[in-house]
């Protein structure tokens, strides 16, 4: 097998494009493209020429030759993929729709949200000529989730930020940063200012236990613990205690095996990624050995990606163990793991499936985790009626995010997105990303369900139905421009470099807008020197 795709798909489909014989699957216009956890590169096809390698933005196609030890597994999930699904049909790919003209001169839209949804909507809009498009977000920094949200050991996987970049370079393209819709700037200005308003707000809260003792000290969601190492500016301050020797992970999906990850890593080997210095501090000084991931359901069931348990697997550094019977049959990477011998001394990783949280328990702060064991009925997870107590210092949930309703807007509260038709909330309003259709899929993911929204918008387009804006809409104080996060965005590349680092994270708002004057010193500095040359 000349080349072999290595993580979770980024559904981009630039690699499908760019293949000459058709030999990535499945294709946009497949069953199951969209949903799709990872891509495969059938043997028998791939003619070695190395095309998809070169159009892959996160580098996740490599060739065979050079997968290191602990991504070796890929050759046979690639294998295996096309014994399984032969393709017979090898069905046509998508026709891409032909360049469409804007039916409005000068077509101006406001995107809400500054992550892969809306910077996906962004591109999918500049592709057209004439059409300007404002980016605005609450944070001084873009890039949503994949800034904030995919752990920094992972920076294949940041590098779609660099594509996120080339698209900050396109003709009409402008970031108003730091500037929060609902508060800075209402919904109704939006829509006086612009022919059309795209929210893509994610999905910013997380969903809650309901047991008792939630509420603990060193009980807290996933979610705010990966900001926390990332370093987003929400959690500057905040700390975790990591003093006790196990910590206990609720939910098993991707979020739930970085947090794993994260807190039995070597903190030398996150020293070199743009990890969040407090937390690298905090990690250095951890006292936690033993990190147990709870899985209501068993193995068949579990919500991770082969992706991310191949490579939790490989960390030579680390001793993963699978509780329980593993069908290998069902999952070939669980049951290799279920079969490897313990290796004493290593900080350890814990999948237990078939376990459901209780109650957490304490006084002051967690001190234990009372679970119950469950069986699979009828795909529900049922208590078998046996407890046990668990104890820990550290209890992180990670059984989803929620979004929250945006001021304004409609909102259906037990599926959490804005309703809509096609990603139209009205003409004029339309949403698109996790506020859309919930939070699933991947990052890569918001570009299809982004290329859906845009054609409702200029199908209103074309009809006629986005009233014309009746004024603009002024800088806003503290606003943050695409040039203030270029001079962020330098400030910590050029830290990062000092330090052998991609970058040193600006972890609160103050120092990254005191970064944004960088440039407006600059040019101070070098106007002084003109006038006292000419003096």
């Amino acid at each position: 097998m000349p080349y072999v795709v290595t993580q979770s798909c980024c559904a981009d489909a630039s690699c499908v494009v760019a293949c000459p014989v058709n030999a990535i699957h499945p294709t946009p216009g497949e069953p199951g493209f969209a949903e799709a956890e990872m891509l495969f590169v059938d043997p028998a096809t791939c003619v070695d020429c190395g095309a998809c390698a070169t159009a892959c933005p996160v580098d996740a196609v490599l060739p065979h030759s050079k997968l290191a030890p602990n991504q070796l597994p890929f050759i046979e999930l690639n294998a295996l993929h096309y014994k399984q699904n032969p393709y017979a049909d090898r069905t046509a790919m998508e026709v891409i729709p032909a360049q469409r003209d804007v039916a409005v001169d000068d077509l101006r839209v406001a995107v809400v949200g500054a992550g892969p949804a809306g910077l996906y909507a962004a591109d999918e809009l500049l592709k057209l000529p004439g059409v300007r498009v404002d980016v605005f977000d609450r944070l001084p920094v873009p890039h949503g989730l994949a800034r904030y949200g995919v752990a920094p050991d992972h920076q294949h996987t940041k590098k779609i930020m660099d594509l996120f970049s080339s698209m900050e370079q396109e003709k009409g393209f402008r970031y108003r940063l730091n500037v929060t819709v609902g508060s800075d700037v209402s919904h109704e200005q939006l829509r006086t200012a612009y022919h059309a308003v795209v929210y893509a707000v994610g999905a910013a809260s997380d969903r809650r236990l309901g047991l008792e003792g939630e509420d603990l000290s060193g009980s807290g969601s996933a979610t705010e613990f990966v900001a926390w190492y990332n370093g987003h500016p929400d959690q500057a301050g905040v700390s975790y205690p990591l003093d006790s020797e196990r910590a206990v992970v609720i939910g098993n999906g991707n979020v739930a095996l970085d947090v794993a990850r994260i807190l039995t890593s070597d903190p030398e080997v996150l020293a070199g990624t743009d990890i969040a210095d407090g937390a690298l501090e905090a990690l250095r000084d951890s006292a936690i050995r033993e990190v147990i991931v709870l899985g209501r359901r068993g193995p068949a069931e579990a919500a991770f990606t082969l992706p991310e348990l191949v490579g939790l697997a490989g960390i030579e550094g680390i001793d993963v163990v699978v509780e329980g019977e593993v069908d290998p049959l069902a999952s070939s990477v669980l049951g290799e793991l279920a079969g490897r011998p313990r290796r004493e001394g290593l900080p350890r990783v814990v999948l237990r499936f078939n376990t459901a949280p209780v109650r957490l328990i304490g006084g002051d702060r967690v001190e234990g985790l009372e679970i119950a064991t469950t069986e699979v009925v009828d795909g529900r997870a049922v208590p078998t009626g046996h407890t046990e107590i668990i104890t820990t210092g550290l209890v992180l949930r990670a059984i989803g995010y929620r979004a929250t309703p945006v001021k304004d807007l409609p909102f259906d509260d037990d599926r959490a997105v804005v309703p809509h038709d096609g990603g139209r909330v009205a003409p004029g309003v339309y949403v698109t990303g996790w506020i859309k259709r919930g939070p699933t899929g991947f990052l890569g993911s918001n570009k299809t369900c982004a290329q859906q929204t845009v054609v409702a918008l200029l199908d209103d387009a074309d009809a006629g139905l986005l009233a014309p804006p009746t004024g603009t809409l002024p800088r806003l104080p503290g606003e943050v421009s695409t040039e203030g996060w270029r001079a962020i965005d330098r400030a910590e590349r050029t830290a990062g470099a000092l330090a052998g680092r991609p970058r040193i994270k600006l972890v609160d708002r103050e120092a990254m807008i005191d970064a944004t004057r960088e440039p407006q010193r600059a040019r101070r500095i070098q106007r002084s020197r003109v006038v006292a040359r000419a003096v």
